[in-house]
């Protein structure tokens, strides 16, 4: 059996409909999954929904609407948004699911029994908006007087009487757990911040509420509803099976929690805290990724610069948005985006130079040999190279991805594209089509195994596009294994595949020029 790989986003906060960074997440994730998948691994790939918590039944309230019933139509709005941007996601959890709460009960019980729990009064600052606990030391002064979080956030003083997490007790196990396991926080910078913070010295987490009833019940202890992020966190281990699964469950300990940059404490120091104390593994990675900019300025409602990425999937295409995300974003750094970066890159990279690298070639074979894939010709070492060159850029590309260094694995992928549009250029079969007809089967034979490599490759980035590529050139297995020796090309051509006239996969992104003043 193939191994193991399981990999999260976090899942969303749905008080309002889904924007362009809940998007970017599931498409890094997705990305990544596919990738996975193609690599041979056995991928457990979830997403959701976290419905609990004081905001959800203050917006629900301010809308007129019964908490239940906005959250069931808020997450159809993000599962939505998943099926648009083709998510191959095996779950879609709701923190609302009977075996979710089950799975939190069952996490804080372990707690409990490892004497990690404790009745007291509460009384300190609190962001709705964050969900999140601060200390006075973390807070800053807006406008007005207004104390603010380090988000930016209104906070509000909080008293009432809640049980107790002793995260003080695991402060010197965290740190000996991030010095063993380098790789745990990624990208360096956020590793450092939780280092910081955690060497700041920690105090223990207030991890109930008694002020509303819109959450998962504490158990024994009537009125008490967890705490947002107890009841958040613990989905990792429901998609898991959690609790009915014994710690050696096959896709746990999580590979890759995929989560953005503002919520890396709870995952990386509250998170593998309440493990430590269930006595269950903690996850291998949590990676941090940064924010996107819409044409360099934060998104905000006030701003009304919040893009909806259904409409912009719809404006750009699907795979365009999915693969400008990836390719001009460095991963775990901010990046910025507008239509016409969008456009330009989808443009430049997928239509003038791959999607034309692929329609010329397989637009000759279809005119020129009646469909029928090319039979050997009179080899030249500039085959070769080509297939070696490509070969090499696709391992890089391999390599890099697996690192999580998607842009530059994409860069890889490109400077491989590029060398194959050199070598079609100098090749010219047009040329050879009346010069030697024996020279151009051998360059058409060869463009085709490359391109079938360049499409296996980007798969993961646009699964959409390159299945209608590898449909033409007959490829049905996309497991990167399955290229590497082009025996798929010689199993085609014994059967006689026929290439069909090709239809662009690529088309061009035209947007409509903006209106201008007269």
């Amino acid at each position: 059996m193939s191994d193991p790989y399981y990999i999260t986003t976090a899942i969303h906060y749905p008080n309002g409909r889904p924007h362009i960074g809940h998007a970017y997440e599931m498409i890094a994730a997705d990305a990544i999954a596919r990738f996975q998948r193609q690599a041979g691994r056995d991928v457990r790939f979830q997403t959701g929904t976290d419905e609990h918590g004081l905001k959800m039944v203050q917006t629900a309230r301010k809308a007129d609407k019964e908490t239940r019933a906005f959250a069931d139509e808020m997450s159809s709005y993000f599962i939505e948004m998943a099926d648009k941007l083709h998510i191959s996601h095996d779950r879609f959890i709701r923190t609302v699911e009977p075996d979710h709460h089950r799975a939190s009960q069952a996490i804080w019980q372990a707690m409990a029994d490892a004497g990690d729990l404790y009745l007291d009064r509460y009384e300190g600052w609190y962001s709705v908006r964050d969900e999140a606990f601060y200390e006075e030391k973390e807070l800053t002064e807006g406008e007005g007087g207004i104390r603010l979080s380090p988000q930016g956030t209104p906070v509000e003083w909080t008293a009432e009487e809640t049980w107790f997490f002793r995260l003080s007790k695991y402060q010197q196990p965290l740190l000996d757990f991030y010095a063993a396991n380098p790789e745990f926080i990624r990208p360096e910078g956020r590793r450092n911040e939780i280092l910081r913070f955690v060497e700041g010295g920690l105090v223990d987490l207030s991890v109930s509420r008694t002020s509303f009833d819109w959450g998962v019940a504490v158990p024994g202890s009537p009125g008490h509803v967890m705490y947002v992020w107890v009841d958040a966190l613990t989905n990792y281990l429901t998609g898991a099976g959690y609790p009915d699964a014994p710690q050696g469950n096959r896709y746990w300990p999580a590979d890759l929690h995929l989560i953005g940059k503002d919520i890396v404490r709870f995952h990386a120091v509250y998170w593998p805290a309440f493990l430590m104390s269930a006595k269950l593994p903690l996850p291998k990675q949590v990676f941090g990724h940064g924010f996107l900019l819409n044409r360099g300025e934060k998104m905000s409602k006030s701003t009304g610069n919040v893009v909806d990425p259904i409409a912009l999937a719809d404006l750009v295409g699907v795979d365009a948005l999915r693969y400008f995300l990836l390719r001009d974003i460095s991963f775990g750094q901010d990046g910025t985006f507008s239509d016409e970066a969008i456009s330009t890159r989808a443009n430049a990279d997928l239509s003038n130079s791959f999607g034309n690298l692929a329609q010329r070639t397989l637009s000759f074979i279809a005119k020129n040999l009646d469909g029928a894939l090319p039979e050997p010709g009179r080899a030249d070492p500039a085959d070769a190279a080509l297939i070696a060159d490509v070969r090499a850029g696709c391992a890089r590309f391999r390599q890099q991805f697996e690192e999580l260094s998607i842009a530059q694995a994409l860069e890889s992928w490109m400077s491989a594209v590029f060398l194959c549009n050199a070598y079609i250029d100098a090749q010219a079969p047009w040329a050879l089509r009346k010069t030697d007809p024996e020279r151009m089967h051998a360059v058409l034979g060869t463009l085709v195994r490359v391109i079938g490599d360049l499409a296996v490759h980007i798969a993961p980035v646009v699964p959409t596009s390159a299945a209608r590529l590898l449909a033409q050139i007959g490829i049905e297995d996309l497991s990167f294994a399955s290229v590497q020796d082009h025996g798929w090309y010689d199993r085609l051509a014994a059967q006689g595949f026929r290439i069909a006239p090709p239809t662009p996969i690529f088309p061009r992104i035209m947007l409509e020029a903006p209106e201008t003043a007269a």
